[in-house]
């Protein structure tokens, strides 16, 4: 194989090691300021842009952004409009890469200054902690880059001569088109529409390319990334699927418009200056992928809204299904993930609890409870499984804080389900006098749980606890009172069994009430201090 070949795909190869170390110690380092700039500044499709394209020019990865913003969506706490934003924003961060590459890579060449740039992020990734470490490591990646650059270019020019513009389709409409193929199937083989137009910039600077044929390739690579969110539409939840698919429709739509706006911008440069075209072919290029871009996102902001509605009718959230928003795809970052979880696990209680006061209040809810609840079990199960996949830090940290706070919450929706199941001894506490009037405060208690659960009302965790603990304390008593009662006496067997099970029942729900409030508390607030282990009531 020609050694410049050789050369090329080894630049190639280091240019994506780079990108990967350099957006992960980015992202690192970012940390959870990424998640609050991005909740804190998008109050419309338009901030949402704004803040979408600065958060990716600064952490250097759109699909860090995405998630992110899926997840708020799935999580309640942006709108599909407002995340749309962040995305289609998003889109003309990404353009930045191209600006480091063309700027720094040729007009400034960085050269061997890169070695040294790596061997110093390399020592600060090995003997620093904390953010200096993750700092070190994105310097590291960002020599890393340009090193690869360089070989890139290396590599390119060796074959002036053996690969020429004659080699790729010709500057004509249907020439066009191919090249546009041509780019969509570089961004498949890279996964990474930066590495395309990393190459696209080092083609066009060694001249084995024309201006007009490498814009047109970089128009395939924009295009080539709804690849990949077209694989999310099918296997991902429902935000993901959205997401996925006005990414399609969105860069489809800019992709054919670039493909049209092609030629005016070259002939734009020939009346204005052709020098500019044969002396800045790397800058042109990369401004034409800001610009139209650029135009895509001015064009659909004003109709962000309407497109999201757009959306949503196409893929709808399916009825009944409480886990809709757990898409595979979200896995990738944590927060995101666990945003989700804590969201579809507030519906998951909120329905549960519902079901609770139905069963209280009429015998013909325990009739037909049997189905909801093991609707409700199925939907904790893929909780408890999509829960489990997530990867949170070994030890301390808010994140493995709240973690740990959603594996509790669905343990005692589990058992709090497990407990319903039992609809007879819900009869018993609802029918006997006794049992009812010490049942009241637990009542009360749900119905606070369920207005909080709903935003609808204030937390009453600590009026939870507190009914909890005395109902736990009643059930002695009322146990030792109940055998009294009944010593000496002829009665039904079953009739005390039944009050003795029921009191039990009371003081369990009770605790799994409370349990579960303090560590949603504790999901939502991952400051809050870590919680003890937990102690099954002795009733």
């Amino acid at each position: 194989m020609n050694e410049g070949v050789l050369e090329a795909i080894g630049g190639l190869g280091l240019f994506l090691l780079g990108m990967f170390v350099m957006t992960d110690g980015l992202k690192q380092l970012a940390g959870r300021s990424l998640r609050t700039a991005l909740r804190r500044f998008t109050r419309s499709p338009t901030s949402g842009a704004v803040t979408g394209a600065v958060s990716t020019a600064i952490i250097q990865s759109s699909s860090a952004t995405t998630v992110t913003a899926v997840g708020f969506v799935g999580a309640g706490l942006l709108t599909f409009g407002e995340a749309l934003g962040i995305i289609f924003g998003a889109n003309i961060g990404t353009t930045i890469t191209g600006w480091l590459v063309a700027l720094f890579g040729f007009k400034v060449p960085l050269g061997t200054l890169a070695f040294p740039i790596v061997l110093g992020g390399s020592l600060g990734r090995l003997f620093l902690r904390g953010r200096w470490a993750k700092a070190a490591e994105a310097i590291a990646g960002f020599g890393v880059i340009f090193i690869g650059i360089g070989l890139l270019q290396s590599g390119l020019g060796g074959l002036e001569g053996t690969v020429t513009p004659e080699s790729f389709p010709p500057n004509t409409w249907f020439g066009r088109l191919q090249l546009v193929g041509i780019g969509v199937l570089i961004t498949l083989v890279t996964q990474s529409s930066s590495a395309g137009v990393a190459i696209a910039i080092a083609a066009v600077h060694a001249g084995t390319i024309t201006f007009p044929q490498a814009a047109a390739v970089v128009i395939g690579m924009d295009i080539g990334t709804t690849v990949t969110a077209a694989m999310a539409v099918v296997g991902g939840g429902t935000q993901v699927k959205r997401t996925g698919l006005a990414h399609v429709v969105y860069n489809g739509m800019t992709g054919v418009g670039a493909f049209f706006l092609l030629v005016p911008y070259v002939a734009f440069w020939e009346r204005v200056g052709s020098d500019a075209l044969e002396n800045q072919p790397e800058i042109l290029l990369v401004a034409f992928h800001t610009l139209f871009n650029g135009i895509g996102v001015l064009l659909v902001l004003p109709v962000a809204n309407r497109f999201a509605r757009l959306i949503e009718r196409i893929i709808p959230v399916p009825e009944d299904d409480l886990t809709h928003a757990l898409g595979r795809s979200l896995l990738s970052d944590a927060d995101a993930a666990l945003d989700v979880v804590e969201e579809t696990l507030r519906q998951t209680a909120i329905r549960t609890y519902s079901l609770l006061l139905s069963m209280w209040r009429t015998p013909a809810a325990r009739n037909r409870s049997e189905d909801e609840i093991t609707e409700l079990d199925e939907a904790v199960g893929q909780i408890r499984a999509y829960t489990t996949q997530i990867e949170s830090p070994d030890s301390g940290g808010a994140q493995r804080a709240r973690h740990q706070a959603a594996f509790h919450v669905t343990d005692h929706l589990d058992r709090m389900l497990g407990r319903l199941r039992h609809t007879e001894r819900v009869a018993t506490a609802a029918e006997d006098p006794e049992l009812r009037a010490l049942a009241e405060p637990l009542i009360e208690t749900t119905e606070g749980l369920l207005a909080w659960m709903g935003e609808e009302g204030p937390a009453v965790t600590e009026r939870a606890e507190h009914v909890s603990d005395e109902i736990v304390a009643a059930v002695r008593p009322y146990r030792a009172a109940t055998i009294e009662r009944s010593a000496g006496r002829p009665g039904d067997p079953a009739d005390i069994e039944s009050r003795l099970d029921s009191v039990r029942f009371l003081a369990r729900v009770s605790n799994h009430l409370w349990r579960t409030a303090l560590y949603f508390e504790q999901l939502a607030d991952p400051t809050a201090p870590e919680l003890a282990l937990e102690v099954e009531p002795d009733v």
